[in-house]
C-alpha cells in the first residue's frame, strides 16, 4: 500500500474557507477513487492553521489517479492561495 502524508500551513485569514474544501475532497476521493482506502485530515487545536493528511492508496497509481481526478484540481487550484506552505512525503505501508 502507498501512503501520503501531507503538511499544509494555511494563511490564518483562510482557515475557515480551506477546511470545508479540504473535507470535500477527501469525502470524494474515499467515495469515488476504488484505490483510496483512507484519507483522514488532521487539525493541530493548538495551532488552528496546521493540517494534516493521512492518505492511503492501494497503490502509487491510485494516488497518481487522485492527483489526475477532476476534483482533485479543482480543489488544488481553489486553495492554492491559502496556503502558506506544503510538504508532502510519501511511505510504503510496512505491515500491509
Amino acid at each position: 500500500m502507498y501512503v501520503i502524508a501531507v503538511d499544509f500551513t494555511l494563511h490564518a485569514q483562510h482557515i475557515g474557507a480551506f477546511m470545508p474544501l479540504m473535507q470535500e475532497n477527501a469525502r470524494i476521493s474515499r467515495e469515488t477513487e476504488s484505490a483510496c482506502l483512507r484519507f483522514d485530515v488532521c487539525r493541530d487545536p493548538a495551532q488552528p492553521e496546521r493540517v494534516f493528511l493521512y492518505e492511503v492508496y492501494a497503490d502509487r497509481a491510485g494516488f497518481e489517479a487522485h492527483l489526475a481526478a477532476a476534483h482533485f484540481k479543482a480543489f488544488d487550484s481553489a486553495v492554492k492561495a491559502m496556503v502558506a506552505s506544503k510538504s508532502a512525503r510519501a511511505f510504503e505501508l510496512a505491515n500491509g
